[in-house]
C-alpha cells in the first residue's frame, strides 16, 4: 500500500498549529498540484488537484471526511476517489516540544483499485512520500510566516 510520512520541528507554540490545522480551508491550497476544494460540512470537503501518472497529468477529486479532531494534537481522515478508483486515509499529528517548539507529522495512505491499479500503486509509491513531505513543509513554512507577521 503506497504511503507516506514527513516529521518536521517548528518554532511555533503548538496552539497556534492546532488553529492553523483545525481550519481545512488554511492548508488544504498548500496540498501540492493543488486544483480547488470545496467543504461540504463541517466533516466532509472534496479536494481536487492534479497528479502526474507517468507521463499523463491527470486531474484527481478525492472526498476527504475527518474522522476526528483532538486538539490540540491530532486529525484523521478517510480518503475516497470522487473521479477515481483510490481509497485511503492519513492523520496530521502535532507535539509539543516545549513552550515554542512543535514536532508535526504527516502521514498519507492510498490504494488505487480497478485496471489501472498497477500503474497507480506504482506511481502513488514515489509520489506520496513526496507529497506528503511538501505538504507538511508548506504547512510549517505559512506557520514560520505567520509567527513572524504577529
Amino acid at each position: 500500500m503506497p504511503e507516506g510520512k514527513h516529521d518536521i520541528i517548528i518554532d511555533v507554540p503548538i496552539e497556534q498549529v492546532w488553529n492553523f490545522v483545525k481550519d481545512m480551508d488554511n492548508w488544504a491550497p498548500l496540498l501540492p498540484g493543488y486544483i480547488s476544494h470545496e467543504k461540504l460540512n463541517e466533516k466532509q470537503s472534496n479536494w481536487t488537484f492534479k497528479e502526474t501518472v507517468g507521463v499523463l497529468k491527470k486531474k484527481i477529486s478525492l472526498q476527504v471526511t475527518i474522522k476526528e479532531w483532538i486538539e490540540p494534537t491530532r486529525v484523521t481522515f478517510d480518503l475516497k476517489g470522487i473521479n477515481e478508483n483510490l481509497t485511503g486515509n492519513g492523520y496530521f499529528n502535532a507535539e509539543a516540544l516545549g513552550q515554542n517548539r512543535t514536532k508535526m507529522t504527516g502521514y498519507l495512505e492510498m490504494t488505487a483499485e480497478g485496471a489501472l491499479a498497477p500503474v497507480m500503486n506504482a506511481v502513488m509509491k514515489t509520489s506520496l512520500p513526496k507529497s506528503g513531505q511538501e505538504l507538511t513543509t508548506a504547512i510549517a513554512q505559512k506557520l514560520e510566516e505567520t509567527k513572524a507577521i504577529r
